[in-house]
């Protein structure tokens, strides 16, 4: 785990779409509001954090939700999450619990970090090496900033619409 004053804590300041590849986007937002880290995540994880955030309640506990429980039935606390690097544009995630007086360290993906931080209302921190990193990213790769920066955010019925018109084969994963 990082030292706190090597990381800035940060909140999900809302989901979004990329305008081209149509891609969902979680932005993470600095306290102030002055620093943003868009995570481009998979459509299951993104719709994971749309219902928590909306809080539409699903008739049977999606995979999160499962954990959580989890977690809460053997005494496990999630104390935060973490953004811990950012290696060849993939980012790194990493859960920190408490279970029993001892801590723990769990490597995750980002979306599932952020996912399980929403539902246990537990604090995001962002490595400073990482918002370093991605603002060097994003001003590389051209297309990318501008995208990010007029995008909107996606409303309710807008992702409602979305997981409508999905086809299986949408939520496969492509490796």
């Amino acid at each position: 785990m990082s030292k706190r004053e090597d990381t800035i804590q940060m909140s999900v300041g809302g989901l979004t779409l990329d305008p081209v590849t149509k891609t969902p986007i979680v932005i993470l937002k600095d306290t102030e509001n002055k620093l943003n880290l868009p995570i481009w995540i998979g459509l299951l994880e993104a719709t994971a954090m749309a219902t928590e955030i909306e809080g539409i309640k699903m008739a049977r506990p999606m995979t999160h939700d499962l954990l959580k429980n989890i977690l809460g039935e053997v005494g496990c606390s999630v104390e935060s999450v973490e953004i811990t690097e950012l290696k060849e544009n993939t980012y790194y995630a990493s859960v920190h619990l408490s279970l029993g007086g001892r801590r723990v360290m769990i490597d995750s993906r980002p979306s599932d970090a952020i996912a399980i931080a929403l539902r246990t209302k537990s604090p995001i921190y962002v490595a400073k090496a990482v918002l370093e990193a991605s603002s060097v990213l994003q001003q590389g790769e051209e297309g990318k900033e501008g995208a990010v920066e007029n995008v909107s955010n996606v409303s309710k019925e807008k992702w409602s619409e979305i997981l409508e018109n999905m086809a299986p084969e949408d939520f496969k994963y492509k490796q």
